[in-house]
């Protein structure tokens, strides 16, 4: 199935990586899975094949309750580019017991697709963990408040995405998020204005 014009179409939107690619359309990866859902074993066997495709099919077949923070620690550290952090992170890593305490703490490290996955597991938890309540993300504002400054492309976009996801969860985090996101808006940095103004430009915000 390998797809060398696929490749290149995925070099041009950033997912460029160390690892071998094969260009497999998630789609595709999505169906081969889906005979082999919550296969904890064969998830950790692919992942270590450090195959792209392969490595974000082990994200999509693994089993949330199963996972550990050690292997969470392990697999970000092998993230190289936006597709598989956010492969990772948004359906997976999300929905583990572990994601808040990862979410704050990966959120602070200073590799960029480390904290871009910090901040991809809150806007994973606040599509996906409708048991969660407010006071969770509301947590999470003073962290997107301090992390906006980050100038890095895919470290704000996913800033960004997070306090749009999380003011869609509620009426009260919706004027959470709408504050954060003016003020931002005013700061004296061009990544945390435009975070803020990416955000207000939801309409979902307003």
């Amino acid at each position: 199935m390998r797809n060398e014009r696929n490749i290149e179409g995925m070099r041009r939107f950033g997912i460029v990586s160390r690892h071998e690619q094969l260009g497999i359309s998630v789609s595709d990866l999505r169906k081969i899975g889906r005979p082999h859902r919550r296969d904890h074993g064969l998830a950790l066997e692919l992942w270590e094949t450090k195959v792209s495709e392969a490595m974000v099919l082990a994200a999509i077949i693994d089993d949330p309750a199963q996972v550990t923070e050690r292997q969470m620690e392990r697999w970000v550290r092998d993230c190289d580019n936006w597709g598989l952090t956010d492969a990772l992170c948004f359906g997976l890593f999300d929905r583990t017991p572990h994601a808040e305490g990862k979410a704050h703490e990966w959120s602070g490290r200073r590799e960029e697709f480390v904290k871009r996955s910090g901040f991809a597991l809150m806007a994973g938890m606040a599509v996906h963990r409708k048991e969660l309540g407010d006071v969770v993300f509301l947590r999470f504002l003073p962290v997107i408040g301090r992390e906006a400054t980050d100038e890095r492309n895919y470290v704000r976009k996913a800033v960004s995405w997070a306090l749009r996801q999380i003011g869609k969860r509620s009426a009260k985090l919706q004027a959470a998020a709408t504050r954060e996101a003016r003020r931002l808006a005013k700061v004296d940095s061009r990544s945390a204005r435009w975070i803020g103004h990416d955000a207000l430009l939801d309409s979902d915000l307003l």
